[in-house]
């Protein structure tokens, strides 16, 4: 059995709750039966697997994979996903690297089974880092599956400092965080952002963005985020909108049953 997270409230009490009792959660559903079965079989078969095709035919591990870069969905899309990882990454014509979610972009590489010098599933590394994704991810969707807002806030903490620390350019971090559609859902929640806004130009997207940014943190770039103060002040803003926004939905329903019942 799978332990279910604890949540308690919503928005911003149900955020700290789970802050203040993360350590004791997470081992708890790390330390789970069916989690650790996943984990032990993907480390015992991992090895065995020569390309892409083998990887896709044997759901287990596909499960493990998928699941460590918050691609669980794909999991049915056996001919998507093995192209995904037989194209690679280092061509411009790549099935990845044509995609607007840049998870796939980092699945193929991290496999890199089309990739000059790949696969990499066998070096010594690897396994470690598919289990640490794997866990952080899943438990996060755990946590979704009660309060979806938190699972958007706890991706958000977790990938906003490694893409800060990536290295990259400004421009290229904004795009990976435009990129993301979990991030990116953040950013336009907690910006007050239509969905319209997503039709734009993306350089009018990006520039918006900045602007957006500045305006909350006073710096417009995402290389701030490597402090968890600064990730805090983005989730905590994206926490207070979404529940501006249940209760704005709230009340307008509120009113409708109001107008029906005369």
């Amino acid at each position: 059995m799978t332990y279910q997270p604890i949540v308690v409230g919503s928005g911003l009490v149900a955020w700290n709750f789970m802050q203040r009792t993360m350590e004791t959660q997470t081992t708890a559903f790390e330390n789970s039966a069916v989690v650790q079965r996943d984990l032990d079989y993907f480390a015992e078969n991992i090895g065995k697997v020569e390309s892409a095709e083998d990887l896709v035919n044997d759901r287990r591990l596909l499960r493990v994979a998928l699941g460590a870069y918050g691609l669980d969905d794909d999991l049915n899309n056996k001919f998507f996903v093995q192209k995904i990882l037989s194209d690679g990454t280092q061509a411009d014509d790549a099935l990845s690297n044509r995609l607007a979610d840049k998870r796939y972009r980092e699945f193929s590489e991290a496999f890199g089974f089309g990739d000059l010098g790949g696969p990499w599933h066998k070096t010594p590394s690897f396994v470690e880092n598919i289990k640490e994704d794997y866990l952080a991810r899943q438990f996060e969707t755990a946590v979704g599956n009660q309060d979806e807002n938190l699972r958007f806030a706890m991706n958000a903490m977790r990938e906003l400092d490694d893409i800060a620390l990536s290295g990259q350019s400004d421009n290229t971090n904004w795009f990976t965080v435009m990129g993301n559609p979990p991030l990116r859902k953040v950013f336009e929640t907690a910006f007050g952002l239509p969905t319209e806004f997503g039709s734009l130009d993306l350089d009018k997207q990006l520039e918006t963005f900045r602007e957006r940014l500045e305006d909350l943190t006073g710096n417009g770039e995402i290389s701030q985020f490597v402090g968890s103060d600064t990730r805090e002040a983005i989730v905590e803003r994206f926490l207070l909108m979404s529940e501006i926004g249940n209760v704005s939905v709230a009340s307008s329903g509120q009113i409708a049953l109001t107008l029906l019942s005369y």
